[in-house]
């Protein structure tokens, strides 16, 4: 199945490397024709297109590699570094368009032949849309940043072109030049937002911030499986490695159990979770044994050593699960030692 998604995820961003060579040698003829700045423009991003996904490709490579001594918990970071280095190509060609868009509404330029120039344009918008909306729905299902990265880049990329067109088509009915410098003024600054986004991204991924959205995904898994035996979790831990899930946690059984059955708890545990995640999930437990606070909301029926009737369930939410400490700490329970 890993094998299967590491394929996939190779063959798509192949395919955007190839069509944004193609795409990018039909910008650059487009300006050719028309000597437009916003064009040139949308042609020089197009070169991050190129840059970026021929990156993307090697950093999936690399990520789909095993384990080894000196990377025991994979290559899947890469992923983080490959979407940051797409960001700052792209705003590194956002401030070159911004410059040139400022020079030429300072000193104008003709501009010619829109209208065919402008049918080159919206043929790469077609393609960029029907590979950048793959590349997004794919890259959301193996949980891949790199094909996720590429693909907002094409999406943004079809609509800064179709902007592109609309400005082009103003020009054609008002014959206001200075529209296409403005067009790529705009586009300059739309480019900035979208490459300081992905920059920004990757450096929470590459400095492990927390991914709420992954976090709230595995507290909902544990409280629609929660089992009776499962008498406190804490100390919670998610982190996604490009396709691979960490994911570290202390789980409280009984005391008195056998190491047997405290195994056999902690593997259904394990996975249920990894039977929630596609792609490759790890997961760490460390077993704790139950206090007698534990016996306030511990529902294990028939309990030998219980000293106290169950009294109320503690909320299973990401913030008291991520705590390093038992939940009874978080109890609204009076307790009468």
């Amino acid at each position: 199945m890993q094998i299967n998604q590491n394929k996939l995820k190779q063959r798509l961003i192949l395919l955007s490397f190839v069509a944004s060579v193609l795409l990018t040698g039909l910008k650059f003829f487009a300006y050719y024709i028309t000597s437009s700045n916003a064009i040139l423009s949308d042609a020089l991003e197009s070169i991050i297109n190129v840059i970026a996904s021929g990156f993307a490709f090697y950093s999936i490579y690399l990520s789909a590699q095993p384990k080894d001594r000196n990377h025991p918990y994979g290559h899947g970071k890469v992923e983080f570094f490959s979407a940051g280095f797409e960001g700052a190509l792209i705003v590194i060609a956002a401030l070159f368009i911004v410059i040139e868009a400022i020079k030429r509404l300072a000193e104008p330029a003709p501009i010619q032949n829109l209208a065919e120039g402008s049918i080159f344009i919206a043929f790469t918008i077609l393609v960029n849309t029907a590979i950048g909306y793959k590349l997004l729905s794919e890259g959301k299902k193996v949980n891949s940043l790199a094909l996720v990265a590429d693909g907002r880049h094409l999406m943004s990329d079809s609509v800064s072109s179709l902007v592109l067109v609309l400005s082009v088509g103003l020009i054609i009915l008002t014959g206001y030049t200075w529209i296409d410098s403005a067009a790529s003024l705009l586009f300059g600054i739309f480019l900035t937002y979208n490459g300081s986004q992905l920059v920004s991204k990757s450096v929470a991924g590459l400095m492990d911030a927390s991914d709420e959205n992954l976090l709230d995904t595995v507290v909902k898994t544990l409280k629609a499986n929660k089992k009776p035996d499962w008498i406190d979790v804490h100390n919670l831990r998610v982190q996604q490695y490009g396709s691979d899930m960490h994911i570290d946690c202390h789980v409280t059984m009984p005391y008195y159990w056998e190491l047997q059955k405290v195994h056999e708890t902690i593997h259904n545990f394990e996975d249920i979770l990894k039977g929630s995640f596609v792609g490759e999930t790890e997961i760490f437990v460390h077993a704790d044994p139950c206090l007698y606070q534990c016996c306030y909301f511990c529902r294990i029926p028939d309990c030998p050593v219980r000293q106290h009737e169950f009294v109320q369930d503690i909320e299973w939410d990401a913030a008291n699960l991520t705590k390093n400490e038992k939940l009874y700490h978080e109890a609204k329970i009076n307790i009468q030692e």
